[in-house]
């Protein structure tokens, strides 16, 4: 008799789940089920079909060469049936059925193995008047077909939540001629993706498009009359004709919570790494189950479409009879808004700390590729490393630079628990349109080995701005030319070149702490050598320099 496997859910996992059990076992009866009609599209692309750069719905649905995924298509081309508008109601693990209800219809379905790929769902905060007409999420085709109708130019829209979905959704409606506003109840954008300092570039850009920010503001009500016209948050009335909800999503687990599977740590399903789940018969894939950070060996739920296909590749596998497992993940995240491109893979410096990793940092600002090819843009990269080990643990990236090359590099290397010196090592692709001689990544890599052993000493700029606002008794030292400082600078900053370091050095007190700095502060590094070698007792240099300082200039 032939294997019988079900899978619930048509998207990115199920769908995936569903073609690789097909390929493992071409015997096997494979039916999949989903409660919506459209089925195996990118939800990752929503915002871009909202902003008219995906033209057609269709191209959503479609394989590379145009042929869209259908029921049609799954039956024909894949072997697989897929039944439509049919929600699954419950699942009787010891009878091995699953209970639907097709319109007003409920009837019962046997398997041999079950794959659950029921993905995730907007959180919609208890907010009064949450249910007013125009407050919206997006996560499906039928919330982009809506919000698309609705995205006037020239009315007032209110994105709640900075995260990857919200941002990218303000450039949506902002392209679209919308006035949007951004409200984040944590003082940063991409919290939880971004340290503030790296988080900083991307704000920067965003509201230079016109887009007003709100952070460390909490959405405490909407109102309106017959629709929402106000959102309340941080004290202040902001104006909205339509409201997108975006402050994350939550585990779709109801089904395997009433049939009695492990749910885990995160909220997630539990699985293991075939993506079995507490009942050996049944597996989960995708945004409904957690998985395993590779850094720290914790559970985590951080749901991505690229993870969602490798972890349905291995559900489909395994439940057609094979063999295949799933590791883990690192985080690895990337997006563009507007003219920056920003992203991270591995354990920000606040996620290490908060693990309780000993951590140093560095910032790292430079162009793109060679500076003296057309076209180099800035980009700044944050290094997080552990002290005593060496061992790599993550990286930032956020510029109008490529930075997606090197988060993929920093990718492998933190996958396969490489040290810095091993990254400083990498024989990157060298040519001036690609980058520079020495790649950022090597750069930042080279600088963190001069951290870890004592002979660079760094200071970040939010450490500086602390001093600065405490009134700290120390010299912030501006070691570049003076036509550099007096285009931009830092108030109350000394201005020595390096090139006259040594001819003044009677002018700096030995006996207070000095921050040289520079516009990327490699030259704040040699002004450190320099003083250290005169014997001045504590010297730092401002990490990043002034490419790196993420506040009002002296000017401004």
């Amino acid at each position: 008799m032939n294997k019988k496997i079900v899978v619930i859910g048509a998207n990115a996992a199920g769908a995936k789940a569903a073609a690789k059990a097909r390929r493992t076992n071409p015997k096997a009866e494979i039916i999949v089920l989903d409660r919506g009609n459209f089925i195996s599209y990118g939800a990752c692309g929503i915002p871009y079909y909202l902003s008219d750069t995906v033209k057609e719905l269709k191209e959503l649905m479609s394989t590379p060469v145009g042929v869209v995924r259908d029921a049609n298509f799954f039956n024909k081309v894949k072997g697989v049936s897929v039944r439509t508008n049919t929600e699954v109601i419950g699942i009787d693990r010891e009878r091995k059925v699953v209970r639907l209800r097709e319109g007003a219809a409920e009837t019962e379905l046997s398997y041999d193995k079950l794959v659950l790929a029921t993905g995730s769902s907007p959180v919609v905060p208890p907010i009064e008047n949450v249910s007013l007409p125009n407050v919206f999420t997006v996560k499906s085709i039928e919330d982009a077909e809506l919000l698309k109708e609705r995205a006037v130019a020239g009315a007032a829209a209110c994105i709640i939540g900075a995260g990857l979905i919200g941002l990218e959704t303000a450039e949506a409606l902002q392209g679209k001629g919308m006035r949007v506003t951004l409200v984040e109840m944590r003082d940063q954008l991409l919290p939880g993706v971004l340290d503030p300092e790296v988080a900083a570039v991307v704000e920067k850009q965003v509201k230079l498009q016109g887009v007003t920010v709100l952070t460390g503001s909490a959405v405490t009500a909407f109102a309106g009359e017959g629709r929402v016209q106000q959102v309340i948050a941080g004290g202040q009335q902001v104006a909205a004709d339509l409201v997108v909800l975006a402050p994350g999503v939550r585990p779709n687990v109801a089904l395997a919570r009433d049939a009695g599977l492990a749910i885990g740590v995160t909220g997630a399903i539990a699985v293991n790494e075939r993506q079995a789940t507490s009942d050996p018969d049944i597996y989960a894939c995708g945004d409904c189950c957690e998985t395993t950070h590779l850094v720290t060996g914790k559970k985590v739920f951080i749901p991505l479409g690229s993870t969602a296909n490798k972890q349905g590749r291995v559900a489909g596998i395994n439940a057609a009879g094979g063999e295949a497992t799933f590791a883990g993940v690192i985080g690895t995240s990337i997006l563009k808004i507007f003219n920056v491109n920003a992203g991270k893979t591995g354990l920000t410096e606040n996620e290490a700390r908060a693990l309780g990793f000993d951590v140093e940092t560095v910032l790292s600002p430079a162009p793109d590729r060679a500076h003296f090819y057309p076209g180099a843009k800035p980009i700044l990269l944050k290094l997080v490393a552990e002290r005593g080990t060496g061992r790599f643990l993550g990286l930032q990236a956020a510029g109008e630079g490529a930075v997606d090359k090197r988060l993929d590099a920093a990718a492998a290397a933190i996958t396969f628990r490489a040290s810095v010196e091993q990254l400083s090592q990498l024989d990157l692709a060298y040519a001036p349109p690609y980058s520079a001689a020495m790649d950022n990544l090597i750069v930042a890599a080279d600088i963190m080995k001069n951290k870890l052993a004592g002979h660079a000493r760094g200071i970040s700029a939010r450490e500086v701005k602390r001093k600065l606002d405490d009134g700290d008794d120390f010299i912030l030292l501006d070691v570049r030319s003076p036509a550099e400082h007096g285009e931009i600078g830092l108030a109350g900053a000394k201005l020595i070149p390096l090139g006259a370091l040594r001819e003044r050095l009677d002018e700096l007190p030995r006996d207070k702490e000095i921050v040289a700095f520079c516009k990327i502060s490699l030259r704040g590094y040699e002004a450190q050598k320099i003083l250290d070698a005169a014997g001045f007792a504590d010297v730092k240099f401002m990490d990043g320099g002034i490419m790196a300082w993420p506040y009002r200039f002296r000017d401004q």
